[in-house]
């Protein structure tokens, strides 16, 4: 006797819900339990390895208040370090990224210099004080991943399980090649909200019709203020309807997320007929990144919290080799569209935060469609210890 299957449910939340304290999002006090509990226990995307391939580059990046330095040392080996010398607490590298002169680590305060290892090779003090042995002073290290040519950095003596941070198996992206794509276009902003605000707009499209009209064509389920198809409580009433304003994926007749849904670049060979027809399969890696991939290119977006109410926000465009050196290529059509959409979510954001200190609001409420805010919620409460 066949085992009977679990009915499909509908996906919204059943119940009301509070949001987060107010205070969570403007308060400086947990604004550094955060930085603490979360964002230095986590694994953070800091960049790709092929921008830093040579031997002697490096690249200085900053996790909230943690200052990093990357290096390639000449073996090709990618280390990653507290971007702080061991004789006084100076900033080691000032500069956002270049190459190491004469293959050492020089401090610009009073010149210790360390081997790319980290080492402590010597000091510039004319004698050496009894009990002091530069083996005891080498860079404090910091724990490097790097996955499919992105690399990750995590603060914690211990960090946690690399995969444990994504929120589906990693494998999904297993036909994309992501390891030999470069990245053709980025851009930087800073939005005046809090890192958490960011996250719960990407996890909702109740404001996709309102907020995000080219892409609501695009992408016709957006326009209907849903995500999925069973985010929709009469979702089984258009079963059987193929029409992507019911089903999700691109509106019939595009190709991918650009400027008229054409193709911008070389289609990756490998990929299924149903990703192609999605256009888009998402990865999240809380807390800091989550990447799109297009049938195409692939899409990345990374937050950095700045402080309470602000956060940088990062924005890479990664395409085939053979598509960049294709002299029709024209990235002006996907970055454009992708990049109005990240203006447009940036920009309420920053309203949503502007709002968030009326006296009487202690919190707001989740409506049944933000079910995946809620799931941010308590994946927060419990990082934090709430």
């Amino acid at each position: 006797m066949a085992t009977p299957q679990p009915e499909i449910q509908f996906n919204g939340l059943k119940e009301s819900v509070p949001g987060l304290p107010a205070r969570y999002y403007f308060d400086p006090a947990h604004h550094a339990l955060e930085l603490k509990k979360i964002w230095q226990r986590h694994w953070v995307y800091v960049g790709r390895s092929n921008e830093m391939l040579a031997p002697r580059s490096f690249k200085s990046v900053a996790i909230g208040d943690q200052k990093i330095l990357l290096v390639r040392d000449d073996s090709g080996t990618l280390r990653a370090f507290h971007n702080t010398c061991r004789h006084r607490g100076a900033l080691l590298c000032t500069q956002e990224s270049g190459t190491l002169r004469g293959g050492a680590i020089t401090c610009p305060y009073h010149a210790w210099t360390y081997s790319l290892d980290g080492t402590l090779l010597r000091t510039t003090s004319k004698s050496v004080a009894r009990g002091f042995d530069v083996s005891d002073y080498p860079l404090y290290p910091v724990n490097l991943k790097v996955w499919r040519g992105f690399i990750f950095a995590c603060l914690a003596e211990r960090p946690p399980e690399f995969t444990a941070g994504f929120d589906v198996p990693l494998s999904r992206l297993d036909s994309w090649p992501l390891e030999d794509l470069r990245i053709g276009h980025a851009f930087t902003t800073v939005m005046r909200c809090n890192w958490k605000i960011f996250w719960e707009n990407y996890n909702e499209c109740l404001h996709c019709p309102v907020v995000h009209p080219s892409l609501s064509q695009l992408v016709p389920i957006f326009g209907r203020a849903l995500m999925e198809e069973r985010d929709d409580p009469q979702w089984r009433e258009h079963a059987a309807d193929d029409d992507p304003k019911y089903r999700g994926g691109l509106r019939r007749g595009a190709g991918t997320w650009s400027s008229d849904g054409a193709l911008v670049g070389k289609p990756f060979a490998g990929l299924s007929e149903a990703d192609r027809l999605a256009a888009h399969v998402y990865v999240t890696g809380l807390p800091s990144m989550f990447i799109v991939c297009h049938p195409d290119y692939v899409r990345l977006v990374r937050l950095m919290p700045l402080g309470p109410e602000s956060t940088e926000m990062r924005v890479e465009f990664l395409f085939s080799p053979e598509t960049l050196a294709d002299p029709g290529f024209d990235v002006s059509k996907v970055v454009d569209f992708s990049g109005a959409v990240m203006r447009e979510d940036a920009e309420v954001c920053e309203l949503n935060q502007a709002g968030l200190r009326a006296a009487p609001h202690e919190s707001g409420v989740l409506m049944p469609e933000e079910y995946v805010v809620r799931q941010f919620h308590d994946w927060l409460r419990a990082e934090i210890g709430d």
